[in-house]
């Protein structure tokens, strides 16, 4: 769908400064924006390259094996029709870890083979399981101790202080998180 709709945005956009007499302006902006574009791309990409940086070294320690302790109850909790020893169970694990850690891009391969895995034992193809409800409720709300993407981004955009978005992203994606969750409950035991 959005193959068809910018195509059809870019048209409009270059009739209208034929009309008005401004494509001299529009060429203008095109290489701008493309300057732009690489260049924050390269700082982006630098930024992300620190954080996943730091992030391996915490894989590396011990701090993953605690966090996947830490989070049994609430998995006991969240997914109660899945067992310790599923694979699911722990490829779910690793997804939440990941999202906790900032490795968004390390926990999108994750959580795709979760979903795959707890489909395979899904009795009805066509309709999601509570576990896989509550996945992606989980994935949504993506709850991190360090938001990586969004500190590469302010980085990047000349932010004086990149991090202070730490605590509103805590706070967000944890409220996010408790209402996702308290809601899905709530239904489950409705329908």
């Amino acid at each position: 769908m959005l193959n068809i709709i910018w195509p059809i945005f870019i048209i409009i956009s270059y009739l209208y400064a034929i009309c008005v007499g401004n494509v001299s302006e529009i060429n203008q902006s095109i290489f701008e924006s493309s300057k732009s574009a690489v260049d924050l791309s390269i700082t982006f990409l630098g930024t992300m390259c620190l954080w996943t940086g730091i992030m391996r070294i915490a894989q590396k320690t011990s701090l993953t094996t605690q966090l996947t302790n830490l989070l049994k109850p609430i998995m006991k909790i969240l997914f109660p029709d899945i067992k310790r020893e599923d694979i699911a169970y722990k490829e779910i694990t690793m997804n939440i870890v990941a999202n906790i850690l900032g490795l968004g891009n390390a926990a999108t391969p994750l959580g795709l083979k979760a979903m795959k895995t707890m489909q395979k034992t899904n009795p009805k193809k066509d309709t999601l399981t509570n576990s896989m409800a509550m996945f992606i409720i989980i994935n949504t709300a993506s709850i991190q101790i360090i938001p990586t993407t969004v500190i590469a981004i302010r980085s990047s955009l000349g932010s004086n202080n990149p991090t202070s978005i730490i605590l509103p992203v805590w706070i967000a994606t944890i409220c996010a998180a408790v209402a996702g969750t308290v809601s899905a409950k709530i239904l489950m035991k409705k329908y």
